[in-house]
Parts: C-alpha cells; sequence; structure tokens
C-alpha cells in the first residue's frame, strides 16, 4: 500500500528530463550464522520444537525445507494461520498450519515448547473470546524470531539444515491422489471434491470462502499442484479483487476464486472488471444467504448464551431479499450458471476449467458451520 503524490502538469506537460531509471531493490537481509546456531542448538536440544513459518510466501522449495528440516530434527513444521501465499498439491511437502479457531490453535500447540519463528509473528487469536487466552503458545514456551517477514528464509532453512548435519534427508511429500465425485444434494463437501478433482495444474486459488472454503482447503492438498492465495487479515471482500490481480499478473495460468456470498457484496464490481479485461478467473460463490463465520463468531462470545437476538440475526441474514448472482454476474458481463445438486456443480465446474474467460457459479449450499 503506498501513496504517491505527483504535481498536476503531469497530465499535460513533458519531461525534459527523460525517465528515471528502475529502483533497485535491496536483496532480503540473511540471516545471521549466530542466530543460525542458536536455533540449530535448540532444535537439537532434546525440547519439543516447533519451527512455524509465514511472510511473504510458502514456496514449493521452503516447503520442501520446512520438511527436511522437521525430519532431520525431529522438530514439528508449519505455517502460520494465513501465509499469503502457499504452494500446494500432490508431490508438495507435508507440512501442518495453524488452525483458525483459537481454542484448536491453542490445542495445536499446546505441548511445544520451543516455538521458532521464520518470517511470522508470535501466533495471536483473532478476536477476544471470554475464559480463551488471546496468546496461542503455552505458557513457558519459548519463542525464538529467526527471520522478520522480508528476511530470507529460504537461504535460512538452507543455513539450519547444515547447521544441523540434515545431510541426505528426504522431504515427506503429498501423493498425487484426486478425491472421488459426489452425487445428490450439493453441499460444501461436494463442491470440495468437484474443486480438487477438476483444479488445472499450475492455478492459482484465492481463497475467501471462509466457512465453506476449508472443505475445498483438505480436499486439495492431493490435488494438482498449484499456489493458495490466502486472505490474511480479518475483514472481507479481498477475494474478487484479488482474484482479477492474480489473472492480471499471470495471464496464462487458471485463476480460481472460492467466494463467500455476504463478502463478495462488499467488492462485487470486480466482476465487471473481470468482463471487461477478459480474465481466465472462474468464481466459485458459495451461497447460503447468511454471514455464516460471524454467526460462529458471535456464539462464541456467550453473549446471549450464544444466540444473536432478532436485530443481530437480521444482520447476518443475507435472504432477505434473496442475492440473483446469476443475474448481477450476467449484468457485468461475466457468463454465470446455478448449481443446486452435486451433478449440476460437477458439470458447471468442469467446464469453467476447460473453457477460458470468467465464469461465476452460483453454488447453493447449507451452511456448513452450525
Amino acid at each position: 500500500i503506498a501513496t504517491l503524490v505527483l504535481p498536476a502538469d503531469v497530465s499535460w506537460g513533458d519531461n525534459p528530463n527523460g525517465s528515471s531509471r528502475a529502483t533497485a531493490l535491496p536483496p532480503p537481509r540473511r540471516v545471521p550464522d549466530v542466530d543460525i546456531g542458536r536455533v540449530a542448538e535448540a532444535l537439537q536440544s532434546g525440547k519439543r520444537c516447533m519451527v512455524m513459518a509465514g511472510g511473504v510466501e510458502i514456496t514449493a522449495e521452503i516447503g520442501e525445507l520446512l520438511s527436511k528440516l522437521g525430519a532431520a530434527t525431529g522438530s514439528r513444521v508449519g505455517t502460520d494461520t494465513f501465509p499469503p501465499r502457499v504452494a500446494r498439491g500432490g508431490g508438495r511437502a507435508k507440512i501442518e498450519r495453524l488452525p483458525y479457531l483459537a481454542e484448536l490453535a491453542i490445542d495445536h500447540i499446546k505441548d511445544v515448547e520451543c516455538l521458532i519463528l521464520l518470517g511470522c509473528k508470535s501466533p495471536v487469536s483473532f478476536f477476544a473470546y471470554p475464559n480463551v487466552p488471546s496468546v496461542i503458545a503455552a505458557e513457558g514456551c519459548e519463542e525464538i524470531t529467526l527471520a522478520e517477514p522480508g528476511d530470507d528464509i529460504t537461504a535460512c532453512l538452507e543455513d539450519l539444515l547444515r547447521a544441523v548435519g540434515a545431510g541426505e534427508v528426504e522431504a515427506e511429500c503429498h501423493p498425487f491422489q484426486l478425491p472421488e465425485l459426489c452425487s445428490g444434494d450439493l453441499d460444501v463437501n461436494a463442491v470440495g471434491a468437484a474443486f480438487a478433482h477438476f483444479l488445472p495444474e499450475n492455478s492459482i486459488v484465492v481463497d475467501e470462502g471462509i466457512t465453506s472454503g476449508i472443505y475445498c482447503v483438505a480436499y486439495s492438498e492431493t490435488a494438482r499442484k498449484h499456489d493458495w492465495l490466502n486472505q490474511t487479515g480479518g475483514s472481507i471482500g479481498f477475494g474478487l479483487p484479488n482474484a482479477v490481480g492474480a489473472a492480471l499478473a499471470c495471464p496464462d495460468r487458471k485463476v480460481v476464486c472460492l467466494e463467500g456470498d455476504g463478502s463478495a457484496m462488499y467488492t462485487i464490481s470486480a466482476l465487471w472488471t473481470m468482463a471487461r479485461e477478459s480474465l481466465d478467473i472462474t468464481v466459485v460463490l458459495f451461497n447460503n444467504r447468511k454471514y455464516s463465520i460471524l454467526e460462529v463468531e458471535f456464539s462464541r462470545t456467550g453473549a446471549r448464551g450464544g444466540v444473536p437476538g432478532p436485530k443481530a440475526a437480521s444482520m447476518l441474514d443475507l435472504g432477505a431479499p434473496e442475492q440473483d448472482f446469476v443475474a448481477m454476474a450476467e449484468g457485468m458481463g461475466v457468463r454465470a450458471c446455478r448449481a443446486t445438486t452435486a451433478e449440476e456443480f460437477n458439470e458447471q465446474f468442469a467446464a469453467a476449467m476447460a473453457q477460458r474467460g470468467p465464469v461465476l457459479i452460483d453454488a447453493i449450499v447449507p451452511t456448513a458451520w452450525s
């Protein structure tokens, strides 16, 4: 995010000095050897250690190096909850991911005695809850920040592997295995299975599916290789414009946007841009007619016994009036269809993956969490 301030006459005047040289970006900082040595010692100390990575992206190479480090030292390795970009799919390394819900995240690392952070901050919950700690790591857990987000994470892991004498240790990778397609009523499992089954090689997935998108994450671990772009903050509305950016940056790659109905309404005009620029984006619109994640968060606060009152409930309801996403998409020039059964979604998503250009599939699904 940046602000550029220019004088008004750039719109009509000439520049007598010509163009400037491109700004040379400094290389990422190399983590000092002394810090590498300190962490290598901790990894070999016999303590229950976990290496948690974040930063700009988790490339296939970083994932493989993490897996090798875990195998060489007996430590757990993974990522924070929402790394911005992750290389995933069959043939890529198995690494853990910190759960979103605070209770699950706390339980996930409750036994870790030494948490080593590579490019991510100390994990905390997204929201505060009564009687639930906001700090995720267990009391008494030693935390070591080895690398900051802009540091050279790849070189850091390579140095760590040398420091622990990893030798020719192999990374543990996901097999390539496509899920079977579902039939009958359409739900998030049926969408997840079809999504993983037909997702093309080297595609880009933009995930703002919120409660429904979680199932696509699980099903696609062994799918064809792809890059996954996560929502990194707690706001909504990022999915559609982020998909536009991905498609503009990589016009030769299929982009699939997993989008919630409530989130989509914040930036729905991005559909017009997709049509205007003929971008190769398929939007899977999870239409459960409510802000399901906000219902979940409300219940976890315990307010009113976890049940929203009439006014709060009405604010979370997206079915009065119902939103016609097929009509909205077609009105902005995007081909659109609606799926109410697993068979319909299977056929529609397969067709979208086989053709170019913007498509929206309005997937009518029940709420995944209750």
